[in-house]
């Protein structure tokens, strides 16, 4: 790591020797080329983090089953602003391509309460979202679609491609980009995954929100996604659930942003046009997230930052976004399950290297 990053380092193993961290990975890209890549703690067990560690990253991945969405409307294969049901017939509720991309299509939470196990039933779940009415008017407000997400973008993909989003995204986009990122794990990358923990015992109720409210449905529908009993056994890792698994490296993060803040090349392969990552960047809904309960600037999939920054953060303290304004890219990945003021301070620090 060049010297001019010392700050990065020291920061990053500041976190780890006070306790508040205990097994992550750190990738930054400036300019288009590596320029910081950390690890530490323990992954699987007491087994040291590598490179290859792979973690479940929460919301982090919502923006990367976008981008397989995505790929068919660069394509020509989707219309953004065509309605769901002309691809998935049956689907009730009156959204357009864009509201779901954008968190306004109205169905936040599944609406059938649904326990741990029917995360691996695919079919019952989209068909619990394709009977559903919708909470608000599609189009007029936004909460960001917590776990239901990844079912709507990952049907639209299967219902007009004919692949189950987890591979369209292994053959599509991962395997051309040689990112190490994927849902639905098989058993040998499986043996790769760092368990996930609490940092505080309380983690899983303060995350969760007020019983009955939007965001307790939301995140607590179907069971399981904040016991870690599930959350790192084989029905978890083995099973597409697009809006909250992905499993990945601090590294494929970073370098799939920096593929889009490129314009959509990387490694020389094109992957997107320029134009569909400039339209997929740019804020699409700017108001009230009412399961978030603040102002939000939605993109096609990400969040657009005052700064000019995109990206998503997830549940737990992972985080990867692109920063065109300074010309890096970063990456987090985090099996600890805490606040995110460890990537304020590793940004912190990074800015004061720029």
């Amino acid at each position: 790591m060049p010297v001019r990053f010392d700050a990065v380092h020291d920061c990053f193993h500041d976190l780890l020797a006070s306790g508040r961290e205990t097994g992550a990975a750190l990738a930054i890209d400036v300019d288009g080329e590596p320029a910081v890549r950390l690890t530490g703690g323990a992954g699987k067990g007491t087994d040291p983090w590598r490179p290859d560690t792979l973690v479940a990253v929460y919301s982090v991945g919502k923006p990367v089953v976008a981008l397989c969405l995505l790929t068919l409307v660069d394509r020509g294969r989707v219309d953004l602003d065509e309605q769901v049901a002309a691809y998935w017939p049956g689907f009730r509720t009156p959204a357009t391509v864009r509201q779901v991309l954008t968190h306004t299509a109205g169905l936040p939470a599944f609406p059938v309460p649904r326990p741990a196990e029917a995360v691996a039933d695919w079919d019952l779940l989209c068909a619990d979202l394709a009977a559903a009415d919708p909470e608000w008017e599609p189009g007029s407000v936004a909460a960001e679609h917590a776990w239901t997400y990844g079912h709507l973008v990952g049907e639209l993909v299967r219902r007009v491609d004919g692949r189950p989003v987890g591979r369209f995204l292994a053959e599509e986009i991962a395997g051309p980009w040689r990112l190490d990122l994927g849902y639905g794990l098989g058993e040998a990358d499986q043996l790769r995954c760092a368990d996930l923990r609490y940092g505080d015992p309380e983690w899983p109720r303060l995350v969760a929100g007020a019983p009955g409210s939007l965001r307790f449905r939301a995140v607590g529908n179907p069971a399981g996604g904040r016991d870690l009993s599930v959350l790192n056994s084989p029905l978890w890792r083995g099973t597409e659930v697009p809006a909250v698994n992905l499993h990945a490296t601090a590294d494929a993060l970073a370098r799939l942003y920096t593929g889009l803040l490129a314009g959509g090349t990387l490694d020389g392969v094109r992957l997107f046009g320029a134009d569909l990552v400039a339209e997929a960047t740019r804020v699409q809904y700017d108001g009230d997230d009412l399961l978030l309960d603040r102002r939000t600037r939605w993109t096609l999939g990400m969040q657009w930052e005052p700064d000019g920054s995109w990206g998503m953060g997830g549940l737990g303290g992972s985080s990867a976004w692109a920063d065109p304004e300074r010309g890096y890219t970063f990456a987090y990945t985090t099996a600890h399950l805490a606040d995110h003021d460890r990537v304020d301070d590793l940004v912190e620090a990074l800015h004061s290297c720029l």
